[in-house]
């Protein structure tokens, strides 16, 4: 894509010249001598196949078809109602709208420039430009006039802006939401199924126990990858004399199951045993059940439930996972079918990156079959594991998961500036703030405010949490 040298727009009374700097930044000072003011904008391009990208220069558009916008990154509040700016894609200027929500383009109109350069040689480019919003936005239907100038050479601007009622659009999930069944099952009358298998998967010196079980569904659970089912463990509460409540749990087994046939779905659970203030041993009344079933007992299931950590659409997305714990489970989900599973309509191609936290190395859960995936697709996945008990960084610091997501700061962030990267986080509660310590930092190193760019990533389906 090529960009003129400098294009002109009104904001509040001044004349801004624009011009990209080397990291694709557009740079607007007020052409006033007395008054420089600055804003920054990032550029992204929305192509015909309705993707929106961050732009790089120089860039060519393959699908030929593109609208371009500015977003403002600078802490500076563009006023309301939106004001006009030019920016110029391949053989044609486009006059688009900027509002004052953040990345967010409330234009519905459709809008038409025409540019006049007085000179020996006298060019006109004319083009027609459609933006489509939610939201409304009204203009006056008069004719917008403005005189300006650049080394001596004066630039002559009309444009004629005439508004039309905006369609209703639905928003289009990036995620794999079509057909997903909730809440088949409830507390009242729940599924009923056995237990085929059930082993301890990790190692006898390791900080508790976790084990890995396998139920029949008979294909009647019809569940996705990233969503969960409930277990009503046997017996009576002794507080209220009641059946237990149920719990719910990660499903860690793709829609195929472990055996591939659709019919059986498996879970990953630690069991739960403390001492309380009183120096009593307590046990988690669910988990305890569930890591004590021999094969053939039943089991009562709910659900399947949850949309929150389905999978992203596109198979060529990059998928980061942050996971502690059993917190891996979903991620064995996504991952047995992007590397295991072959599908006529999904087929991974794209990078997958799991960070996986645990106090001990005898801890790892799922260690061999990630070694497998790796061999299987070297350039599709990366593992990296952080042992707090066992493994420190270069400044002897226990190395918890945002500990090792550190060591990589800069490769995440600019992963996460792309909209084909999709963020995933299960596990204990505490790693999201240390993740989003290291983000803050990086992310106003580019004129952008975290909090508010991590709200616009959970809109658009690109950062998951499931902590507890």
């Amino acid at each position: 894509m090529m960009l003129t040298e400098l294009r002109f727009g009104e904001l509040e009374g001044c004349i801004f010249g624009f011009d990209i700097d080397r990291n694709g930044l557009i740079k607007a000072e007020c052409t006033n001598s007395e008054c420089r003011r600055e804003i920054t904008f990032v550029a992204t391009e929305t192509h015909k196949c309705k993707k929106t990208t961050q732009i790089s220069y120089p860039h060519i558009c393959h699908c030929n078809w593109l609208s371009n916008v500015l977003h403002p990154i600078h802490k500076y509040p563009l006023p309301s109602p939106s004001h006009l700016f030019f920016t110029h894609s391949i053989s044609s200027l486009s006059l688009i709208s900027l509002h004052s929500s953040f990345c967010s383009i409330t234009m519905a109109s459709a809008v038409s420039a025409v540019v006049s350069l007085p000179s020996s040689k006298s060019a006109s480019i004319s083009t027609r430009t459609s933006l489509i919003s939610q939201e409304r936005v009204s203009f006056t239907k008069v004719p917008y006039y403005k005189n300006v100038s650049s080394n001596g050479k004066s630039l002559s601007i009309r444009a004629q802006v005439t508004t039309e009622a905006p369609a209703k659009v639905e928003k289009v999930s990036k995620k794999q939401e079509e057909g997903v069944v909730t809440n088949k099952y409830r507390p009242k009358e729940p599924y009923v199924g056995r237990c085929l298998l059930n082993t301890k998967i990790t190692g006898d010196d390791a900080p508790g126990e976790t084990w890995h079980m396998v139920f029949t569904t008979e294909g009647e659970v019809p569940y996705r990858e990233g969503q969960s089912i409930g277990v009503i463990p046997d017996g009576i509460d002794p507080k209220n004399g009641k059946p237990h409540k149920l719990r719910l749990y990660s499903i860690a087994s793709s829609a195929l199951g472990d055996f591939g046939d659709s019919k059986t779905v498996s879970l990953c659970v630690k069991r739960l045993v403390y001492t309380n203030d009183a120096g009593e041993e307590v046990k988690g009344v669910c988990s305890n059940f569930l890591c004590d079933l021999k094969p053939g007992a039943e089991v009562q299931i709910t659900g399947p439930v949850g949309k929150e950590m389905l999978m992203p659409k596109d198979p060529n997305a990059t998928v980061i996972m942050l996971a502690t714990g059993t917190g891996i489970a979903p991620f064995r989900s996504f991952m047995w079918k992007m590397f295991f599973e072959k599908h006529e309509d999904y087929q991974f191609n794209g990078l997958a990156w799991l960070f996986l936290g645990v106090p001990t190395s005898s801890s790892l859960l799922y260690k061999e079959e990630f070694e497998k995936m790796k061999e299987m697709k070297p350039d599709n996945l990366r593992v990296d594991f952080a042992v707090s008990r066992e493994q420190t960084n270069d400044k002897g610091e226990k190395m918890y998961i945002q500990t090792r997501m550190a060591q990589y700061d800069r490769e995440l962030w600019e992963l996460l500036k792309k909209d084909n990267t999709f963020v995933y986080m299960c596990g204990l509660k505490g790693m999201e703030k240390g993740i989003d310590d290291i983000m803050v930092k990086l992310a106003a190193e580019d004129g952008i405010d975290w909090v508010t760019y991590k709200k616009q990533l959970k809109k658009e389906g690109q950062w998951n949490v499931e902590v507890y």
